[in-house]
């Protein structure tokens, strides 16, 4: 690099020579001529050296330690495999809200957050000392009723026979039978008013419909609680889900939802538990797309198999949803695969300029599984082959010879696809 201090230096050589020189000597010019063109000539010399700097930042010099980025691409043989990452809140697959149907007063809670209740066992139990008081109430005009029923029918069995005779009116007798018929009517409705009673007694003893755990419990010994046959649907005491059936809710892209399909197996993986892996089955996509994050897609619900005691409900799951595998198969990378639109078919080429010596084909292939980085070539190269990874000069492309098109020779070739799965092109 050569150095600009020479010509700094020199300058202010003859600029003290000139006025700081022994008076005796006469100047070479005028002082107030040496000071404009100096002036001048220190501007000149800055804007010089400030430019010489600036190009020499800008030019960049390549570094032999880094790689330059590549031009070109062997074809090769590789296993292939498309898959949809998405995450989803895991929860159970049964989760209920226990609410009583009837008003009334917590008196006993044998069960608190966390604890795993059997089918059948007792949640809670409210008072029901106003309803066991109300029960008997009912006990006693059913038998009223029946004390009735009895005279009743005794009137009514006498006034026949009289009526028989002709020892009384028609009149008196049809009054009787009334009297009978609604005593037994009076006897129907204390039953059923009993039947109520006794419905309501049951509903303030509450059992678990199912195995399940205690997830939340608001409510404490002692307090009064409303029915759900309320305005505002009762008043919830305990929340109990089954962990043994556990579901990933998730919301899946519009653009991979095609790819899904009932009773499909993806991978799943928990943030909260490092290392733990387990398999998920494709239980139901729904059918309407929903907005969530500012993405259009569908809700899927996953059901997990063998679920492991660490994972809880609210965790947070990584999905991985295989839909497209091809093993060992002949591959090239997504740059190499080029498009263009045909316009007299209106529809889309895909195509590979493969070099040979010095020269590019453009030869059509048939594309069939890829992933983010490779696509499968079904039909138009062979392994070992050299192609373009960016669009050659028009000048050293040669136009395409009918019939130098190779199929792929490759034997041996294993492409799994999912039932559901098409190939990504």
């Amino acid at each position: 690099m050569v150095s600009i201090r020479p010509f700094i230096a020199i300058p202010f050589q003859v600029l003290w020579y000139l006025l700081f020189a022994p008076k005796q000597r006469s100047p070479i010019l005028p002082l107030n001529i040496v000071k404009k063109w100096f002036i001048i000539f220190i501007v000149i010399l800055l804007a010089g050296g400030g430019a010489w700097f600036w190009r020499g930042r800008d030019t960049v010099v390549d570094s032999p330690g880094k790689p330059a980025r590549p031009t070109t691409a062997t074809v090769e043989s590789r296993d292939i495999h498309f898959a949809i990452n998405a995450a989803g809140e895991i929860g159970p697959a049964d989760q209920v809200s226990v609410r009583p149907e009837v008003n009334g007063r917590i008196l006993e809670l044998p069960v608190d957050i966390g604890d795993a209740v059997r089918k059948g066992d007792l949640l809670f139990q409210l008072d029901d000392r106003d309803l066991q008081i109300e029960k008997e109430s009912q006990q006693k005009e059913i038998e009223r009723a029946k004390l009735n029923i009895e005279q009743a029918e005794r009137n009514y069995l006498r006034s026949q026979s009289l009526f028989d005779e002709l020892l009384i009116s028609k009149e008196l007798f049809q009054d009787t039978k009334t009297q009978y018929e609604l005593a037994k009517n009076t006897l129907g409705r204390a039953e059923k008013t009993m039947e109520l009673v006794e419905d309501r007694l049951r509903k303030t003893r509450i059992v678990a419909p199912f195995d399940c755990t205690v997830l939340t419990r608001p409510v404490s010994v002692g307090q009064a609680v409303s029915g759900s046959g309320g305005f505002n649907s009762g008043t919830e005491v305990l929340t109990i889900a089954n962990l043994t059936d556990m579901i990933i809710n998730a919301h899946i892209n519009q653009a991979d939802v095609s790819r899904l399909s009932a009773k499909q197996e993806v991978d799943v993986q928990v943030e909260a538990v490092a290392g733990l892996k387990m398999v998920g089955l494709v239980e139901r996509v729904a059918p309407q797309a929903t907005i969530k994050n500012n993405i259009k897609g569908f809700a899927v619900r996953i059901l997990l198999q063998n679920v492991d005691s660490r994972v809880r409900p609210g965790m947070t799951a990584n999905i991985k949803i295989p839909v497209a595998a091809a093993d060992d198969v002949v591959a090239v990378p997504l740059a190499a695969v080029f498009t263009e639109r045909d316009p007299g078919t209106q529809q889309t080429e895909r195509f590979v300029y493969v070099i040979n010596n010095a020269r590019f084909e453009r030869r059509p292939v048939q594309i069939g599984v890829s992933d983010y980085f490779f696509a499968e070539i079904r039909q138009g190269l062979t392994a070992g082959e050299v192609v373009s990874l960016e669009q050659p000069p028009k000048e050293k492309i040669d136009a395409p010879v009918t019939g130098t098109t190779t199929d792929k020779p490759k034997s041996g070739r294993d492409t799994k696809a999912r039932p559901t799965a098409s190939a990504s092109s």
